[in-house]
């Protein structure tokens, strides 16, 4: 696939109740960011989604903007479209830093969860691996037959470091790297892979994900888009009208030269 065939963004307008989450949403996250949406005037980065057979979409980034948007009793939200057949979107594997707490109480931690086992090295079956700072690995094996249950046993893991530490994600598989970046690290945490099918499921049927697992890279994603929010939030307009607003304004972005496409890989420092 070339970089440079990315399509431009594919915008709209929907009910907010028919985006679908994934995932569980990362309270860490979205209790700020409810009070951060509530006061500004632009929504910046509008949440990724694919289209459903139901007429629903599932989020594939942005969930806790979603969750943020139904908290705030929001009919309506911007989205980009981004189907997984397009070919343009990648379905790859957050991991999980583990910030500012100590290995002893992190792995008794572990070892009170029912139906979980904490082995050290590596394991083929294992739900998820762990990596400490000291070099020493772990595995984590339940007795889990399906994707549903899978999910199920890792969000009562990763339940464990997002309430007692600090989560960060981190794409860096090399843990030293990730030791120099985040000194208060402790563990670095693997997960397994996700198909676009699992993902579906996930939604469809709220087995959910833990937060923050599966990562969608998407070739043509639009930042910093700035769409005034009370456009989204205006109880009298209907959806209609709010997308023909949507496509005067995207055109009038266009002509105006406003649209600036970027095929190389970026860092973005002002998140």
């Amino acid at each position: 696939m070339s970089l440079t065939s990315a399509p431009t963004p594919e915008f709209r307008i929907v009910p907010t109740h028919k985006l679908l989450p994934h995932e569980d949403h990362d309270s860490q996250r979205s209790e700020p960011l409810i009070e951060r949406i509530r006061a500004e005037a632009y929504m910046i980065n509008p949440p990724i989604v694919a289209p459903m057979d139901d007429g629903n979409y599932v989020i594939l980034d942005g969930a806790n903007r979603v969750f943020a948007f139904s908290a705030l009793e929001y009919p309506h939200i911007l989205v980009q479209v981004a189907a997984y057949a397009s070919g343009f979107v990648e379905l790859e594997t957050w991991h999980h830093l583990v910030c500012a707490w100590n290995k002893h109480d992190f792995i008794q931690e572990i070892k009170e969860l029912p139906e979980i086992e904490m082995v050290e090295g590596q394991h083929s079956h294992a739900i998820a691996h762990i990596m400490f700072r000291d070099e020493q690995l772990f595995a984590l094996l339940a007795p889990v037959e399906t994707i549903h249950e899978r999910n199920a046993a890792l969000r009562q893991f990763v339940r464990v470091h997002q309430t007692n530490a600090v989560l960060h994600r981190t794409a860096l598989n090399e843990p030293h790297e990730n030791w120099r970046l985040f000194p208060d690290a402790i563990a670095l945490v693997f997960f397994p892979r996700y198909q676009p099918a699992d993902i579906m499921a996930a939604a469809k049927h709220r087995a959910f994900l833990p937060p923050g697992v599966s990562r969608h890279i998407v070739h043509g994603r639009a930042v910093r888009v700035n769409f005034p929010i009370d456009i989204l939030c205006d109880m009298t307009t209907s959806l209609e009208a709010k997308n023909d607003f949507l496509l005067r304004w995207m055109q009038d972005k266009l002509a105006k030269r406003h649209v600036r496409y970027y095929a190389e890989a970026t860092y973005q420092f002002d998140e």
